[in-house]
């Protein structure tokens, strides 16, 4: 990595905190994304809100919620942030046995809200399994990505479509 300094090791090699004390206040959005695939069964007990734990979709969105506004608390060298939105939404797709999950944070801050909305839609999935697991253990978690990011210098950013 010749000419390139780490961001958060400082000059003799120690973790630190990125400075941002310089950087403007600008809205700042983010979308990440995850799913949750479900044999038909139990995705028709989630739809059917028939799951013995509880409603799992207001249980998940209600988790992602909060993991947002914790992450810094999660995630090493993130920063507290002062959130003025975050939204879990589900689509599912019952051909595919999907609950698809996407998690919108924004803040009008000095850095961006990448990992609050990675975070929200991670714990998100995460809950679902845990309010299914007694009916399926082998439901799988994947495609946990960032789709979108605006504000701040690095500018927008669009995931392509897989």
């Amino acid at each position: 990595m010749t000419g390139k300094r780490l961001t958060h090791i400082d000059e003799s090699g120690a973790a630190r905190m990125v400075d941002v004390s310089q950087k403007s206040i600008t809205r700042r959005i983010a979308r990440a994304g995850g799913m949750v695939r479900l044999n038909a069964e139990t995705l028709r007990a989630v739809i059917d809100n028939q799951v013995k734990k509880g409603d799992v979709l207001a249980t998940a969105r209600i988790a992602g919620i909060m993991a947002a506004k914790r992450t810094h608390e999660l995630i090493p060298l993130c920063h507290s942030l002062q959130i003025t939105k975050a939204a879990v939404d589900f689509d599912i797709d019952e051909a595919t046995g999907c609950i698809h999950v996407e998690a919108t944070v924004q803040c009008d801050g000095k850095t961006g809200v990448e990992m609050e909305a990675l975070t929200a839609a991670s714990v998100a999935c995460l809950t679902i399994y845990d309010m299914i697991k007694a009916m399926q253990r082998d439901a799988a978690i994947g495609d946990i990505r960032l789709l979108e990011k605006s504000g701040g210098k690095s500018g927008h950013y669009v995931a392509r479509e897989e």
